[in-house]
């Protein structure tokens, strides 16, 4: 197969001993976490030190070190630590970093100019117009949604020059990208801060909303998905233009992160061959499925949207045959040794084109016992934990010679050292001495009037909802839209079109042209929920009617200043955010939601499908957990609310909190925050419900009664 890119092989390692395993087994690059700041909080992770040492251990092998910062930062967090953490690693020459956060993104940017941005997976690129607009940022790559396509994928490809880094093993998270709020709401172990608690893996019984529940056993998990694994399909992935492979498994041993990349190296090797046919070996195949099984395993999304099979259906893991002697890798070095009586000792190296010398004391005449040429030979062999191995070393002597063995292994100390300095040096760069920040604005008077919008999910919340006249506006879907645009409603109220949470494939045919219209016509702009969204919006010029909802987060004031250059309309403050954290944040363009039930994750996953049968009729089923919670699971069987009759591709589910989320009591506290504007969400309630609920808010943010 011809290849008309540069592919990646790219291995994790959750610590130094499967790094060096990752290398050994063949990896072009590795990804790991520092003491802070990734993804992987429990993994072992990197001291400071041993990642200084990592980079300078890749660059002598010619590979390189990626390191994820792509947790979301409060501004303690990015304003007194992040500076300090990145800079000895960016003049060391880190080659790259994993970024979820657009603050972080913009801080990294503006003060280690020299480092390749790789936006996270977390970032949760659907489509070209996310990729184009990261693109535009000064991303140098962009890890895919693990959910799209093969024909996504390669429309990504085409419409943007950047990198695609793509998952082709391991674990895959339920939740669209990881960007999951279920461990953090449930248990206070954020998955955005790399704590995840997994309760996507627990059991769970599932019924109908109006059914008994069909699915008792104790140990049927309806959220834990097969892991991955794709080596059949490598030629496929690549045709799609993907430029990085990447392998899961920072939590891993190293023996698994060997075995698994050594693999992967096979048969990307035979790939890449053009005398070659590409056909995996069952024995391989069955060996990497025995690595690590959960069920067995699936190829991903890439030639499917969901299905149950793949889904595990348990949260059983089964491990067998992880080797436990781990492969390194060394670099071969050729040199030239020169011993000479009344002469210094010298030593020549060369390695990757890279010449060093070095010489030190002087060869004496043996006058008894002169040194064998097999003797010193040993010595220079003795090359130990070093990056290196003798591919030939010619030695030039006199006849008659003695030079101490403690200067024979300086000579080879110092010479091995010198290379690794030379080796390293083109990957050196400076970092000034104080960090740019973002100036935050000043916080707008908190006594100034507040105004209540509310989000409806269907039509008939709208049309009761609107009668208030003490909410200023209105979230609708698209055909709640059109029927109040229709009675002019939007002269009464502020109208904003909601867009889907899950942003994939091209809009309905005439969607923005309609849209278009409903703009000149008075509506006020779009609820956004993430970058394929944005980026269409981009497009047409449209970010000033833009308000960003709370799944594209804004955890600091340099995200909060990123979207504020954009022109957007306002932010949402992010429901993981405590009290102290928001106040220390600018809130004086944001939106703060103060009544919803939360949605924990977003799947393109269908409990109905995998469970029963979808009947594409948007109806919800019903988890129970075993605390006797239940979680409410609703199909979305059309992402764009176009009242189309035509079931799209693209559909979700979206599981709820058992909860409802409420500010009542927190009104003044809420006050304090300078937030402006507050939002109710209105989800799965009737519309006579949501009236009273709203009305209860309104009496007390509105008239500042108190609650009883």
């Amino acid at each position: 197969m011809k290849v008309d890119h540069n592919v990646e092989l790219l291995a994790p390692a959750g610590s130094y001993e499967a790094f060096e395993a990752a290398l050994g087994a063949g990896a072009d690059a590795v990804y790991v976490g520092g003491p802070e700041f990734g993804a992987r909080a429990y993994a072992h992770n990197f001291t400071q030190d041993e990642l200084l040492q990592a980079i300078d251990t890749v660059h002598i092998h010619g590979k390189k070190l990626y390191l994820t910062v792509n947790t979301l930062l409060k501004n303690r967090e990015l304003q007194d630590r992040l500076y300090d953490a990145l800079r000895p690693l960016y003049e060391n020459g880190l080659d790259a970093v994993i970024i979820q956060d657009l603050g972080v993104f913009q801080f990294i940017h503006q003060n280690f100019p020299g480092l390749h941005l790789h936006a996270s997976t977390q970032m949760t690129v659907t489509g070209p117009e996310g990729m184009k607009f990261l693109e535009e940022q000064g991303a140098s790559r962009v890890v895919a949604a693990r959910e799209l396509s093969l024909q996504e994928l390669s429309a990504m490809h085409q419409a943007s020059p950047i990198e695609i880094e793509a998952f082709i093993h391991g674990a895959l998270c339920y939740s669209f990208s990881g960007q999951c709020l279920m461990s953090s709401i449930l248990g206070g172990r954020s998955g955005n801060r790399g704590r995840c608690a997994q309760p996507c893996r627990l059991p769970y019984q599932v019924r109908q909303e109006n059914g008994s529940y069909s699915f008792r056993q104790q140990d049927f998990c309806p959220l834990s998905l097969k892991d991955m694994c794709s080596v059949d399909i490598l030629p496929d992935i690549l045709e799609a233009g993907v430029t990085s492979l990447k392998i899961e498994g920072r939590m891993k041993q190293p023996g698994y992160t060997a075995a698994v990349t050594g693999m992967y190296r096979k048969y990307l090797d035979i790939l890449l061959s053009s005398d070659m046919t590409y056909q995996v070996n069952d024995r391989d195949r069955q060996y990497l499925l025995d690595i690590f099984s959960r069920g067995g395993s699936c190829q991903g999304y890439y030639k499917q949207h969901n299905g149950p099979s793949m889904m595990a259906f348990t949260n059983e893991k089964k491990t067998n045959g992880i080797p436990e002697n781990l492969p390194r890798k060394k670099e071969p070095i050729s040199g030239t040794l020169v011993l000479y009586p009344e002469c210094p000792a010298f030593l020549e190296l060369s390695c990757h084109d890279i010449h060093v010398t070095f010489s030190t004391g002087e060869v004496q005449f043996a006058r008894e016992h002169p040194m064998s040429e097999d003797r010193i030979r040993k010595q220079m062999d003795k090359l130990g934990n070093t990056e290196f191995e003798w591919d030939e070393l010619d030695i030039q002597m006199g006849e008659q010679i003695f030079l101490p063995v403690k200067t024979l292994n300086e000579l080879r100390r110092e010479a091995i050292a010198l290379l690794e300095q030379e080796l390293c040096a083109p990957y050196r760069r400076s970092a000034t001495d104080t960090p740019v920040m973002a100036t935050a604005d000043k916080p707008e008077d908190t006594n100034s009037s507040l105004s209540i919008l509310v989000s409806c999910e269907t039509v008939d919340q709208a049309l009761l909802l609107y009668k208030n006249p003490e909410i200023s506006g209105m979230y609708l879907y698209y055909d709640a839209m059109s029927l109040c645009m229709s009675k002019g409603l939007q002269y009464q109220k502020d109208l904003y079109l909601t867009l889907p949470y899950i942003t994939r494939g091209s809009a309905p045919e005439g969607f923005f042209e309609t849209c278009s219209q409903w703009l000149e016509n008075g509506m006020k702009g779009f609820l956004v929920r993430n970058l394929e969204s944005y980026g269409m919006l981009r497009h047409l010029g449209w970010q000033k009617y833009c308000v960003l909802d709370t799944s594209i987060y804004t955890w600091n004031n340099e995200s909060v200043s990123f979207w504020k250059k954009e022109g957007i309309l306002r932010n949402t403050v992010p429901y993981e955010l405590n009290e102290k954290e928001i106040a220390h944040r600018n809130n004086s363009n944001s939106e703060m939601i103060i009544y919803g039930n939360i949605p924990l994750m977003l799947s393109a996953q269908c409990v109905r499908k995998n469970t029963l049968k979808c009947d594409c009729n948007e109806r919800k089923m019903i988890l129970k957990d075993r605390y006797e919670k239940e979680f409410s699971c609703c199909c979305v069987c059309h992402p764009w609310k176009t009242g189309t009759t035509e079931k799209e591709e693209y559909c979700y589910n979206i599981l709820y909190n058992s909860i409802s989320f409420g500010l009542l009591k927190e009104s003044q506290k809420v006050r304090n925050l300078g937030v402006n504007c507050l939002r109710l969400n209105f989800t799965t309630e009737l519309p006579e419900q949501s009236a009273d609920i709203l009305q209860e808010f309104l009496n007390v943010y509105l008239q500042r009664q108190n609650t009883r």
